[in-house]
């Protein structure tokens, strides 16, 4: 959980379902697992988010002052991004908390946004620890059969990830076409 937090894409469907399997064979315990796996969780989390909230001037200004033309991200839009995170910062990392694939990034985001550590923490503790539940738990439900779930699991973040480059791809186009539109006017 803690890799998978700091920003290294490992599937903790796999990691949580099988330790629920384990808990299901009488080598672990439920509520230690589900802690372990909640705090690993916020440990990976706010590697990423001081990371975020490190590169914000270093890195990421400099980026898009240089190269945001070619990405379609404005340096306004991106202060505009910050201020909407920062008013929204604690649902938008609750939810997060709970879908495959955005969870592992979301740190990032609130490190540059500087959200408020401690409800930060807070929310991420939530989410990871409902997260962490609902996959262990489904780990004990499937047993034996827990290789299952990951064939499972990881089609759903596919359709997460395709949803998600739908919606890039989308934004991505509408600001061609507005800067298109510019460069004829």
């Amino acid at each position: 959980m803690t890799i998978e937090s700091a920003l290294i894409p490992m599937p903790s469907e796999v990691t949580m379902s099988f330790s629920g399997f384990l808990v299901t064979s009488g080598q672990l315990n439920l509520w230690l697992t589900v802690i372990t796996g909640t705090l690993g969780n916020l440990v990976g989390s706010l590697t990423a988010y001081f990371l975020g909230a490190w590169g914000q001037e270093a890195v990421v200004r400099v980026l898009i002052k240089k190269y945001g033309r070619y990405i379609l991200v404005s340096e306004h839009e991106f202060e505009r991004s910050e201020k909407w995170f920062r008013k929204h910062g604690e649902i938008i990392v609750f939810v997060s908390r709970l879908l495959p694939g955005i969870r592992t990034y979301i740190s990032l985001p609130a490190g540059i946004a500087k959200m408020n550590l401690v409800k930060f923490s807070f929310y991420t503790l939530l989410g990871s620890f409902f997260w962490s539940f609902v996959l262990t738990y489904i780990g004990t439900i499937l047993g034996k059969n827990w290789v299952r779930l990951g064939a499972f699991f990881h089609l759903f973040d596919i359709i997460i990830v395709l949803g998600v480059a739908i919606l890039v791809f989308r934004f991505a186009w509408k600001k061609w076409e507005k800067h298109k539109n510019y460069l004829h006017n």
